[in-house]
């Protein structure tokens, strides 16, 4: 058995922020922006929420990969931006079931087991790998299916606004791997506490209530030292997925035909990519030299940057109290900047990096589903070019701030064309609204009001949200969905 991905499906919202237009409205560098972030992203929208999302997006994998919903054993949400501190993927299935038993269908089964898996960007990883664990003992012969669903909101002004974005990703897995099958035990992971890396502690609901009576969930962040313990996860997940393969660690980046990772806007995966490959230069002595080489050539002290390479605790009480700004690889990002003039930069970040990235640059951070629409976007990419992928080895790599990171080999199956063409990647993108800035304010606001929505179709949504608070009854909070064809 072949246990991996046998279907993708997105739900993206149909509001976008078009970000020539946000650096127009906030007076930012169009050219800067688009190069480090990316071209746009999406909002959700009045009557949305992260389980109307991953409804969706489940029930448009079920329908357009032809799943029998008794099939599913395991139905698992992965979100850092759930609203319901108790339930979790139950909420979706009973949405779900209840489309499928109108339109005539059989619901999802009974004995289907419904987790949610939260560790910020990397939940739904982590439960992509719960999944395949399920399918290789109790669940064999069974299917199992890992929703992603977040919404990335940052506040005006911040240094996170332009990386905002929102939609759900549904992945099917099953003992075919029709798309990708995935090898857990040539695996690697990694896990540290950052403390203030990127929080959502609870004292942040202390505000004013919105019109629209949805939280908002603006994170606690730190740019310079997120980014550097995105590095530093990667790179010990890369290692210790390197560690079970033996050999020189640096030739394992001539070896894979694609990477895709974890994409919370245009250039961190490039950034990680490339810092591993330094690292994994700086585990063997030809290594070294090739490193000392490239500094003797940037103009960068060798031995300072092995120093800065060989710390494996490089964050202080410094970063974590907000004295420095956190970017403990400053030689390294400058040795980045020199290698991006060598033919290098075209085999080890262009060719492995490339296939799927200009949709990407369209999505904004879906958070948990950033590297599933990646993958999603480079397998339909792909069949619609004619490219053949067969046989192709790639590595995922998942990351989650906080932080924690997983490094996972993944063959492209050999029956992957002819499964691709029904990812609805072009179909999800659509044709969406673009906002004004005064539409993009109410939204981000909650002052839906302000706002004609855009008609709803083939979705769930919020039709009411409970008020009551009696000593005998209660469903205060309480959000109440329906599905409109």
């Amino acid at each position: 058995m072949s246990v991996g991905i046998s279907g993708l499906s997105l739900y993206l919202p149909p509001y976008r922020v078009q970000l020539q237009d946000w650096c127009a409205w906030n007076d930012e560098s169009w050219e800067k922006t688009r190069s480090v972030v990316g071209q746009s992203f999406r909002m959700r929208g009045p009557g949305q929420s992260v389980y109307t999302m991953a409804a969706t997006a489940v029930l448009r994998l079920i329908t357009e990969f032809e799943v029998d919903p008794q099939d599913v054993g395991m139905l698992i949400l992965g979100t850092e931006s759930s609203s319901d501190n108790s339930a979790g993927a139950i909420i979706v299935k009973g949405m779900v079931d209840d489309a499928l038993v109108a339109s005539g269908r059989a619901p999802l089964a009974r004995d289907c087991e419904v987790p949610e898996f939260k560790h910020a960007c990397l939940s739904g990883i982590y439960g992509l790998k719960a999944a395949i664990r399920y399918l290789s003992a109790d669940g064999a012969a069974r299917k199992a299916i890992v929703v992603c669903s977040d919404i990335a909101e940052y506040a005006l002004g911040s240094t996170g606004e332009p990386t905002q974005g929102a939609g759900a990703v549904a992945m099917l897995i099953d003992g075919e791997a029709r798309l990708l099958e995935v090898d857990l035990v040539g695996s690697g992971s990694d896990s540290s506490y950052r403390t203030v890396d990127f929080r959502k502690p609870f004292a942040r609901f202390r505000q004013p209530p919105r019109d629209d009576g949805q939280m908002q969930d603006l994170p606690v962040f730190n740019g310079r030292y997120s980014t550097s313990c995105y590095i530093d996860a990667t790179r010990h997940a890369m290692a210790a997925m390197l560690a079970k393969r033996g050999g020189r660690q640096s030739a394992f980046f001539a070896e894979i035909d694609r990477a895709f990772m974890h994409r919370p806007y245009n250039q961190m995966p490039t950034t990680g990519w490339v810092m591993a490959y330094l690292f994994a230069l700086a585990s063997d002595e030809s290594g070294r030299k090739q490193l000392l080489e490239y500094c003797d050539a940037a103009g960068i002290a060798g031995d300072k940057l092995l120093a800065e390479l060989d710390n494996l605790s490089p964050f202080d009480e410094s970063v974590i109290s907000g004295e420095t700004d956190g970017d403990v690889y400053p030689l390294s990002r400058k040795l980045r900047q020199y290698l991006r003039g060598l033919d290098l930069w075209q085999t080890l970040v262009s060719e492995k990096l490339k296939l799927g990235s200009n949709w990407m640059r369209d999505l904004g951070n879906l958070y948990s589903g950033a590297l599933p629409a990646w993958l999603a976007a480079g397998l339909r990419e792909a069949v619609d070019s004619g490219l053949d992928l067969s046989g192709e080895q790639w590595v995922a790599l998942g990351y989650g701030s906080g932080d924690a990171a997983e490094a996972i080999p993944m063959r492209v199956s050999a029956r992957w064309a002819q499964t691709a063409t029904r990812i609805n990647f072009p179909e999800a993108l659509g044709n969406p609204t673009d906002l004004t800035e005064a539409q993009y304010l109410a939204l981000h606001e909650g002052r839906t009001g302000d706002l004609q929505p855009v008609a709803s179709h083939a979705e769930f949504v919020v039709d009411s949200v409970g008020t009551q608070d009696r000593p005998d009854f209660q469903n205060l909070g309480i959000e109440f969905y329906r599905y409109i064809p």
